[in-house]
């Protein structure tokens, strides 16, 4: 933890932490997120770059301490504000047995452990809409009761909210569950800012942004051959940003809200690797009609002026390390980068995954959008009668080494084993094909570097 932060400003503690989707959200909204725990390396290490003044545990929570966060974290006995995070849950019910005594849900029962461990004062639990529906209820109903056992109010009727209520270009539902100490106030969902672009129903709420708001600013991937080899290129073919594009370049003094500043190059197009597509499936894509699924590959094609679908993470390598199909670009035959996802789930241009694109699109695919994070944390922050300031300092981002570990690499650097099967290598044919582009042409580093860092182990 950077002791030179203001003190004044609320600690939170991020469980199941991903690549920092909630994070950020806290962030912008005033808070300073003291650790984050997270078993992936992979998503540890991207945690690490984009909140280099976090401390980050690879880890499971499954026999985590209080006392070992707070000595790792480096806050000592200072109030924990809020913990958040979003446990996987399994849900399903046995007859007669309670879902909470079934080990799979081990991870949820820790969530409620180490927030009555650190005595939070406030908690966010986020996860799929499906736990609200079926046999699953009957976890969320036990989860609701587990709190109060250790001392906490839970709001309630408790909410589902779909980011794309909350000025972001995409529909995406999550339950959101928010509990407070018993003696504290309780705070509220947060209110939609906006309403979604192709249901704009409401006349007292501004339209949120669509998918042209988002995307059309971005330089096309496909003009630079390097994004063939390296997912970022220094360029000046920007286009003039909407409003939206304005705060995820981080135009404009409230573009960062109430978080930290990073010091970073806005001409460089970062996350933008680009796919190799067969003619026909070109072809395929061009003559899909926008908000329609093509037949054949079954992606979805993005409407210019309505929202993307719900953009999903695909599977870790345990799995088979599937990546969940990207959607079409509306303006391109060709599916969207992971920068474009980014800018659809509503992470600024600053915020940095890992370089392939599978990892990439999981660390999006599995985050809660920013700006809907920002909206809880604001509420939380409201209870509390905690006003926000705009912090004065910067902050440098982390080694890019970091974004380019594999599995085992990040373990290392991490003191930790890997959780989960690696993932195939490149087939023969991919990596001849690499060699050729290679030979083609030289690949520029990345703006400002003389050479590939590495990270010290």
């Amino acid at each position: 933890m950077n002791l030179s932060m203001p003190v004044s400003r609320p600690i939170g503690i991020d469980l199941f932490a991903g690549a920092g989707g909630l994070s950020l959200g806290f962030e912008q909204a005033g808070f300073d997120v003291a650790a984050a725990v997270e078993l992936d390396p992979i998503h540890c290490a991207a945690h690490e770059y984009n909140f280099p003044n976090c401390t980050v545990l690879s880890r499971s929570v499954a026999g985590l301490g209080a006392g070992e966060l707070r000595k790792r974290a480096g806050i000592g006995s200072k109030r924990v504000d809020v913990v958040f995070g979003g446990p996987p849950c399994q849900g399903f019910s046995l007859i007669g047995h309670r879902v909470l005594d079934d080990p799979r849900n081990g991870l949820v029962l820790d969530f409620v452990r180490i927030v009555a461990e650190l005595k939070a004062a406030y908690f966010v639990f986020e996860n799929v809409k499906g736990l609200t529906v079926g046999q699953h209820r009957c976890l969320l109903d036990e989860l609701i009761d587990a709190f109060d056992s250790v001392g906490y109010h839970t709001l309630l009727p408790w909410r589902v909210l779909d980011a794309a209520d909350f000025g972001v270009p995409q529909h995406r539902e999550r339950l959101i569950l928010i509990g407070a100490r018993k003696g504290l106030p309780l705070p509220s969902y947060p209110d939609p800012t906006s309403q979604p672009a192709d249901t704009s129903t409401f006349e007292f709420l501004p339209t949120g942004p669509t998918c042209r708001d988002a995307l059309d600013d971005l330089p096309d991937a496909e003009e630079f051959k390097a994004l063939w080899l390296q997912d970022e290129v220094v360029t000046g073919k920007w286009g003039s940003p909407s409003q939206y594009a304005k705060r995820m370049r981080c135009i404009g003094k409230n573009a960062w809200g109430y978080g930290y500043k990073r010091v970073w190059n806005p001409r460089l197009l970062t996350s933008s690797l680009r796919t190799e597509h067969t003619p026909i499936s070109r072809r395929r894509f061009e003559g899909t009609a926008p908000g329609d699924v093509e037949p054949i590959s079954r992606f979805f094609k993005l409407p210019a002026d309505g929202l993307s679908n719900t953009l999903r993470a695909g599977t870790d390598s345990s799995r088979g390390a599937f990546t969940s199909p990207r959607p079409i670009h509306y303006a391109h035959p060709r599916c969207i980068t992971v920068r474009e996802m980014a800018r659809l789930h509503g992470f600024p241009d600053w915020f940095r995954f890992h370089v392939t694109k599978w990892h990439g699109a999981r660390q999006i695919g599995n985050a809660v959008p920013p700006p809907l994070a920002r909206a809880v944390a604001a509420e939380i922050a409201r209870a509390m009668g905690h006003s926000p300031d705009r912090p004065e300092e910067s902050i440098k981002l982390g080694d890019s080494a970091l974004l380019r570990m594999e599995m085992s690499e990040a373990a290392a650097h991490f003191g930790t084993t890997v959780p989960i099967g690696k993932r195939d290598r490149k087939s023969g044919a991919k990596k001849r094909k690499q060699n050729e582009i290679e030979a083609e042409f030289a690949v520029p580093l990345p703006f400002g570097e003389t050479s590939r860092p590495s990270v010290a182990r």
